[in-house]
């Protein structure tokens, strides 16, 4: 496997995609397979999850030098953020820089004791370019953003998980990532895509609008055999089998 190589590997019938980056330093060539590849999955309807690790000990120490600020890139975080479907992160070692911006994009964000991360990009004169100064402070509020962006502040798993950048800790990480994925699969792949559009786009909206949206979407989600499987499982009292359609 090159330096460039990108894993892409399909589970369970096509439902869940699993990409591997190569950890190290982040180049040109994997940045643009894996925005590609995710653009297909938000197109893809027979994805109800995807999954983000690396193959690597380091999950991303610092973008390439071929990813240079100069140069026309593709932009994996926004690729990654646009997938409408459940996202995991697992995280190992390093997390730093564009590697923390791509990771910032996971819904469910699961690290290793090992981990740690950074956003130190002004201190080498430059800034983030994935957006990591809007979705930091997203994540973990302004004061904390600022400084690990202003002081290069290098952040450990137990940080990580207290400020909200982590959601779990773990040492056995395919067994957690098997835990996340069986209690997902479990659930709806519909309602789970609009509760996720629900509260991503309903926290850019004053509260009346959110609040109409989450409506909007819950009768949209009426009209989906789903709801109908939810309902008619529920009287039965059997699992439900939902088709995602």
């Amino acid at each position: 496997m090159t330096s460039d190589d990108l894993k892409v590997t399909r589970l369970e019938n096509g439902a869940i995609v699993r990409l591997d980056i190569p950890g190290g330093e982040l180049t040109r060539s994997t940045a643009s397979k894996f925005s590609d590849h995710c653009s297909k999955i938000a197109q893809d309807r027979d994805v109800k999850i995807v999954v983000v690790s690396s193959v690597g000990t380091d999950f991303c120490v610092r973008a390439a030098k071929d990813l240079g600020r100069d140069k026309i890139v593709p932009d994996p975080a926004s690729a990654l953020a646009a997938v409408p479907v459940p996202v995991i992160g697992l995280f190992s070692g390093k997390c730093y820089s564009v590697g923390l911006e791509i990771a910032l994009c996971c819904d469910i964000r699961v690290g290793l004791r090992n981990s740690t991360f950074e956003l130190a990009d002004p201190g080498a004169g430059i800034l983030p370019m994935w957006g990591g100064t809007q979705r930091l402070p997203r994540a973990i509020g302004t004061g904390r953003a600022t400084m690990m962006l202003l002081l290069g502040k290098n952040i450990s798993s137990d940080v990580a998980i207290s400020w909200g950048i982590l959601h779990e800790l773990t040492d056995t990480p395919e067994e957690s990532l098997k835990e996340q994925l069986a209690l997902l699969l479990d659930k709806g792949p519909i309602a789970l895509a609009m509760a996720k559009e629900s509260v991503h786009r309903g926290t850019e909206l004053p509260l009346r609008d959110g609040l109409r949206l989450e409506g909007d979407l819950n009768h949209q989600l009426a009209a989906t055999q789903d709801r109908d499987e939810g309902l008619r499982s529920f009287f039965a009292k059997r699992p439900p089998d939902f088709s995602g359609r």
